[in-house]
């Protein structure tokens, strides 16, 4: 991870200019990037063994779009399985981190690009695999059934969704519905959504998504981070 001695606290969304959901998303990240670059990644053990599972579902005659990739960690592990990985983010102070290990570590198939995960990134039918899961993501997006839309659509036909999200009303009830609410209200936390992983299959299967894998990689205590993969109909 970089140190804060190298991160660009100068860097700053374009969101944040914008109005609404993103420019919010844009200033705490960007607030966070630096800190969240330097936080040690809390079950390495679990960690690895999600990177290997989505190893063995990657090859290197796909293209592939990563949405919320925060500093790139994840990117650069997993994009020497593909032809292509185009890693985005809403933060701009994540993805100039994001581009110092890139620049520090090249991978020629990689590149990072600023985009919102609640608006079009790509074109219809441009990837092979879209990832959603380096920063537990969908449950941080503004509009679950926007994201899983847009992402369906950027999919070739059987082309497969990668999630792995915090399902957040698994918790204590007290965490979502008290100690979150305070803590974004002081601004140390973002906003979340709450649904636990059944919720979330059928978000999925809203947008006409077939359900290959439904599977949890925890190795520390209670997992609430549910591991789905997801084929788009041919």
């Amino acid at each position: 991870m970089p140190s804060s001695a190298i991160a660009p606290l100068a860097e700053v969304s374009p969101l944040t200019h914008a109005g609404g959901s993103a420019a919010r998303k844009a200033r705490f990240w960007d607030r966070i990037a630096v800190k969240y670059a330097a936080d040690p990644i809390a079950d390495m053990a679990g960690y690895e063994a999600t990177l290997r599972r989505v190893q063995g579902l990657l090859s290197a005659d796909q293209d592939v779009l990563e949405i919320g990739c925060g500093t790139g960690t994840t990117a650069l592990h997993l994009a020497p399985f593909t032809r292509r990985l185009m890693a985005t983010d809403v933060s701009a102070g994540m993805i100039a981190i994001a581009r110092e290990k890139l620049a520090a570590e090249p991978v020629p198939q990689l590149s990072f690009d600023v985009a919102d995960a609640d608006a079009a990134v790509a074109s219809q039918g441009e990837y092979d695999v879209v990832l959603a899961f380096n920063l537990n993501l969908l449950h941080l997006v503004t509009d679950l059934d926007r994201a899983l839309e847009l992402a369906m659509r950027a999919l070739r036909p059987g082309g497969l969704l990668i999630s792995k999200t915090a399902c957040i009303s698994e918790m204590n009830p007290l965490i979502p519905y008290l100690a979150l609410p305070l803590m974004r209200v002081i601004g140390k936390a973002p906003h979340v959504l709450c649904f636990d992983a059944d919720a979330l299959r059928s978000a999925i299967a809203r947008q006409g998504m077939d359900i290959v894998a439904v599977e949890r990689h925890g190795t520390r205590g209670k997992d609430i981070r549910v591991f789905i993969v997801a084929r788009k109909p041919t």
